[in-house]
């Protein structure tokens, strides 16, 4: 398996720190807002790299924090009069559901940075003490001209750090130097802060990744990701707060995911393109917005319009009517025994499954991956419809199942839940339905068509039977 690791500019052979296991931190939001569209491309990326791993066997400990202590929150607050407690735990349940709406997997840990303060102070004494920090009337600075490994990540040296003036720092009296960062600051007035041995206060942005990668993960990790945004300052910063302070390799893959435009355009509210997630969910589909993301590789920058979204929910809507194809012929299907040429075929899936796995193990190339499933969809299409045989179609099912699963494509928000009719419940109607017709109670049997269609599951009377299909 290949991954493009930033830290090298170069895809690797991956190599877990201990076999079957990977060890990955994901960085998560700032929980003062419901999450844009542009942060659901790190969730659907690397949940699906996850998920790929777990279905080659990978036991996978995922950890992505919620930063549920900043300024912006703390803005959000005092603009709604609210406490920063309520905002955060409004958003936190706000982002849960709508990364659940993607279909992403819960991670094994979703740590906030409010209950790991013994852990963030601990790395800051131990960043102290052996020099790589210093504090300043009760500001705590991370000395960057004391790691001398600063700016591998990023690729950048002090020298060109500290001649651009990175617009993020700011240069003050206390600092050491330009490109030193904060690692602790001492409270403002109506500020939430915390005991520490420097200053009433809290902790800088980047600090926190750190601690609590080690806490869950431990010194060295696997697989660190996020978007490309994070590359510098905020990844590069946790490198030499780590190593700093374990005296170990942070991580050994770094993954980052490009950017996500919108109509050509980067998304910002001053150009009036900003796009919650939700807003675009509901009106396409979030298994729609899944899908747009997938087939694209992450790497590659990603443009969002209506037309590609349209575009893209008309192709995962044939992957969905082939799947529905292939269950109505299961059940429906009367032929016991493979026959020669269904022999025949069946050889073919395990080269599709070969291919599929070929594209994911090439740094997780879900565009082509994606690719490999419209070619199971042709196969099906032409070979596992009305008179095959119930084996061959089951076979031909179960790879379809297996490929869309480990890519999180084919999910119903309305399936047994309280949001929609359960199938049994559908099962039932179109079985009352019937007796109706028998009956010729005609009018009942529209009465439970219409009742169907605004539950939005939209029915078709074939000769084999019933078909239904979830709108």
């Amino acid at each position: 398996m290949k991954i493009y690791n930033t830290l090298t500019k170069q895809k690797e052979e991956f190599k877990p720190i201990e076999p079957n296991k990977v060890r990955m931190y994901v960085c998560g939001p700032t929980v003062y807002n419901l999450i844009h569209i542009g942060n659901a491309r790190p969730y659907i990326v690397f949940d699906t790299v996850r998920r790929y791993f777990e279905s080659v066997g990978y036991d996978v400990n995922y950890v992505q924090n919620f930063t549920d202590v900043d300024d912006k929150i703390i803005k959000k607050a005092n603009e709604e009069g609210r406490s920063t407690t309520e905002v955060v735990e409004q958003y936190i349940a706000e982002t849960l559901q709508d990364v659940r709406n993607l279909n992403v997997t819960p991670a094994t840990k979703h740590p906030r940075v409010t209950e790991e303060m013994k852990q963030i102070i601990e790395m800051i004494e131990t960043l102290i003490e052996k020099g790589f920090a210093y504090e300043v009337n009760g500001t705590v600075y991370y000395n960057t001209a004391a790691f001398e490994g600063y700016g591998k990540l990023s690729k950048k040296v002090l020298e060109e750090l500290e001649a651009g003036r990175s617009e993020r720092v700011t240069l003050t009296e206390e600092k050491k130097n330009h490109m030193d960062f904060v690692l602790w600051k001492p409270k403002k007035e109506g500020e939430p802060y915390w005991q520490s041995p420097w200053s009433d206060g809290r902790p800088g942005w980047h600090i926190e990744c750190s601690a609590m990668a080690k806490r869950y993960l431990g010194d060295t990790i696997d697989i660190h990701a996020g978007g490309e945004d994070l590359i510098f300052p905020h990844h590069e910063n946790e490198i030499a707060q780590s190593e700093g302070a374990n005296g170990k390799a942070f991580a050994h893959y770094w993954m980052h995911n490009a950017f996500l435009n919108i109509d050509n355009k980067k998304m910002s509210k001053s150009l009036g393109n900003f796009k919650t997630l939700r807003d675009v969910g509901e009106m396409y589909g979030y298994d729609v917005v899944r899908f747009f993301m997938l087939n694209a590789h992450y790497r590659s920058p990603l443009n969002f319009s209506a037309e590609l979204m349209e575009s893209a929910k008309s192709s995962l809507e044939r992957i969905k009517n082939a799947k529905m194809t292939l269950d109505f012929a299961l059940k429906n299907s009367q032929v016991e025994a493979l026959t020669s040429e269904e022999e025949t075929l069946l050889a073919e899936l395990p080269k599709l499954e070969a291919r599929f796995h070929e594209a994911m193990e090439d740094d997780f190339n879900t565009a082509d991956a994606i690719s490999i499933i419209f070619e199971l969809v042709k196969f099906a299409n032409t070979y596992a419809k009305e008179g095959a045989s119930k084996p061959f179609i089951q076979a031909v099912f179960d790879l379809f199942n297996k490929l869309s699963d480990t890519l999180g494509l084919l999910y119903d928000l309305k399936g047994d839940n309280e949001d929609g009719l359960s199938d049994a419940e559908i099962e039932e109607y179109i079985e009352k339905r019937k007796q109706a017709k028998k009956a010729k109670d005609f009018a009942e049997a529209d009465r439970i068509r219409e009742f169907l269609k605004d539950s939005g599951v939209l029915i078709e009377d074939t000769r084999e039977g019933v078909r239904y299909k979830r709108v």
